[in-house]
């Protein structure tokens, strides 16, 4: 007996296919584009001035370096474009960098500051007292290690900064006592400054003053035990200064004004030819790359004098742009400072501030003829691999502690939506 065909409202009904996820989502969207929210969320205004003026700095600070090295590069390599080449490449390396400071917490650059400092001042001893250092401009301050070549002396600082933010952080019960702050400052960073002062830099070693005594001040300490080391400094600057003929000839001419008339062929070379720059830029320049003290007039001038050329080309409102970058970004530093309620932050971003502001304050001051010549570089904008690294390092830890700011918090909870 056959079965008869199953009707055909009656098919057998097909097993139910698996639903696919569908990605979790709530009043914001899918939990991708949430987590992105929630990625970039604790980015407070004081985070993005800061990384804004940065990036700005960078990259105007690649054009000027294009400008003012070209002819240089061209007499060295043949290639007009070498400089600007690894200086691009630094820049890429830095910001990355940078960025991946920013996200680090403060607990990562306590638990570090020590060894950064050990590995950084190691470096340094190597720099002058090894075969490993090099002399260049009169000043033992390059280390070359297989195919790595960088000043540790701009590492000394960007260490330096750290360990005095978490020194000064363990010591904030202990401020009103001066012989708890002198047995680990004064001999770390004594060391620190006489190992670059070794090597001949007076310029980095009178940075690396002010970044102590900066971070002290800024920590809390009473202004009555700045006084004796202030006078203590002032005379090992005085025999610093007499320590060598070549920088006590540039610090008397400077004193003399370099009013003579043959004084540009000396001492005064770089002061009056870069006055000359300076002058000759009037008030909207004479046009990027068309400096003439760039062809081999100006020494250092896409590094030490590089403010010269900007004043030639872009004339006095380039030259105050410059000027204006940098007071925003000490309001950066100062809003973060502000903003912050931990001690060990406080005190790091104003060093870093001591550091970056006040490194641009004396080398414009030396372009200016206010500071005799002390071969500074112009944060983020002169020429020069290890100081643009380290710079911007130095800026992604203080946009660490501006990211992980206590009004950053609540912005994570609430995915962004924070006034």
């Amino acid at each position: 007996m056959t079965s008869s065909p199953p009707h055909p409202r009656s098919k057998t009904k097909p097993a139910a296919r698996p639903i696919p996820p569908v990605a979790a989502t709530d009043s914001h969207g899918p939990a991708a584009v949430v987590a992105v929210k929630r990625l970039f969320a604790a980015e407070t205004g004081n985070y993005f001035l800061l990384l804004g003026t940065t990036l700005f700095l960078v990259v105007f600070g690649l054009i000027m370096v294009l400008s003012s090295s070209a002819v240089e590069s061209f007499k060295a390599s043949g290639d007009f474009f070498n400089g600007f080449v690894r200086q691009v490449v630094f820049a890429a390396i830095g910001v990355p960098l940078m960025l991946i400071a920013a996200r680090m917490r403060a607990s990562f650059w306590k638990r570090w500051s020590g060894i950064f400092l050990l590995i950084a001042l190691g470096l340094q001893f190597l720099t002058v007292a090894t075969p490993l250092g090099s002399e260049r401009g009169g000043n033992r301050n390059w280390i070359a290690i297989g195919a790595f070549s960088g000043q540790p002396s701009e590492f000394v600082k960007l260490a330096l900064v750290i360990w005095l933010g978490y020194i000064l952080f363990k010591k904030r019960e202990v401020m009103d006592n001066w012989r708890e702050l002198v047995v680990p400052l004064v001999p770390i960073g004594g060391a620190a400054i006489g190992l670059v002062l070794l090597g001949g830099d007076l310029g980095t070693s009178i940075i690396l003053t002010a970044i102590v005594m900066g971070a002290i001040f800024f920590a809390g300490v009473k202004l009555r035990f700045l006084a004796v080391p202030i006078v203590l400094i002032g005379i090992a600057g005085a025999i610093a200064a007499s320590a060598r003929s070549s920088r006590l000839d540039r610090i008397q001419a400077f004193l003399n004004g370099c009013k003579s008339a043959d004084d540009h062929l000396g001492n005064c070379w770089q002061t009056v030819h870069g006055w000359w720059a300076l002058a000759s830029g009037g008030l909207f320049g004479s046009g990027l790359g068309n400096s003439k003290a760039k062809w081999s007039w100006l020494p250092e001038a896409d590094n030490d004098f590089i403010f010269a050329i900007i004043g030639e080309e872009l004339g006095l409102l380039g030259a105050i742009l410059v000027l204006a970058l940098f007071i925003v970004l000490a309001i950066s530093f100062v809003r973060i400072i502000r903003a912050s309620s931990d001690p060990f932050a406080r005190v790091t971003v104003s060093a870093v501030m001591v550091w970056i502001v006040g490194q641009a304050f004396v080398n414009i001051a030396v372009v200016l003829g206010v500071l005799p010549v002390l071969g500074v570089p112009l944060p983020l904008i002169s020429a020069g691999g290890s100081a643009l690294v380290t710079t911007l390092l130095g800026i992604g830890i203080v946009l660490s502690f501006a990211r992980h700011a206590p009004d950053a918090a609540p912005a994570i909870a609430t995915g962004g939506r924070l006034r």
